[in-house]
Order: C-alpha cells, then sequence, then structure tokens
C-alpha cells in the first residue's frame, strides 16, 4: 500500500480592503457585496436613506402648484371609444370673446380642460351644448 503524501498548504493570510486601495472598497459597495448587518451595509443604508430625504430639500425640481385659477364648475369628461376623450366643460368657466377666431377657442378650451387632462392634450373639434341643468357648455373632442 502507497502512503500517500499529504500536501499541507500554509495558511493564507486574509485579504483586507485597506491596504489595496480605494477601487475595491467602492467596487464592494457598487455590487453590495457586504452581508446585512455588516458596518458596510448600514453605511449604504444611510446613505441611500439620506440621498432620499435631503435631495428634494436641494434641488429644485420646478414642480410648483398651478398659478391658473381651476375651473368653477364641475368637468364632466367621458372615453371617446379608445380615440381620445370628450370634455364636457360649461361655457362660464371658458373665457372666449365673442367673434374669436378657431385658433382662439381652441387654446381657450385647452386652457379650460388643462386642470383635468393635463398640458399635453390637443384639441381636435367642439360644439356648444346645453347640459342637463340647462346651461350653455362646451363639449371638446381631445386625445393626446
Amino acid at each position: 500500500m502507497e502512503m500517500q503524501s499529504a500536501a499541507v498548504s500554509a495558511p493564507q493570510p486574509e485579504r483586507h480592503m485597506e491596504g489595496q486601495g480605494l477601487r475595491p472598497i467602492l467596487k464592494s459597495y457598487f455590487y453590495w457585496t457586504h452581508p446585512r448587518g455588516s458596518v458596510q451595509y448600514d453605511v449604504m443604508v444611510s446613505l441611500i436613506l439620506l440621498f432620499i430625504f435631503v435631495t428634494p430639500h436641494l434641488w429644485n425640481f420646478g414642480d410648483r402648484p398651478s398659478t391658473l385659477p381651476g375651473p368653477l364648475h364641475p368637468i364632466l369628461v367621458s372615453g371617446n371609444g379608445g380615440h381620445g376623450i370628450i370634455v364636457t366643460v360649461q361655457a362660464t368657466d371658458v373665457a372666449v370673446a365673442p367673434g374669436a377666431s378657431d385658433a382662439e377657442v381652441k387654446k381657450a378650451l385647452r386652457q379650460a380642460i388643462e386642470p383635468v387632462t393635463g398640458d399635453a392634450v390637443f384639441v381636435e373639434h367642439w360644439e356648444t351644448v346645453t347640459n342637463s341643468e340647462g346651461n350653455l357648455a362646451w363639449k371638446v373632442w381631445a386625445h393626446k
């Protein structure tokens, strides 16, 4: 029977990141290789939470409430069979001068329905109607 020699290797020294520079540390943070509950994990979670809660105070995202007054009366919105929406708005909520051109009417109607539809809407056509209370209203066909 042959005896096999067991080659016992010398224990390898543990590798610490202190002597390797900043690159491996940043790489370990980027790939999130640290176990939960470690100091590095806690540092990353703290930085993420700090970013989430501090960023809105440092950056101006430009999100301000509209300065335009909203409609005084309810606006009725209904679907148009997948072709857009039909918006019915009271005539008193639309600032249209008598004898206004089609472009001016379209612009006024778009501004009147903007609180409901947003600013990315295209007004296709419109007509005046009488609503259920007998008031004059605009019926506007629009799409995004």
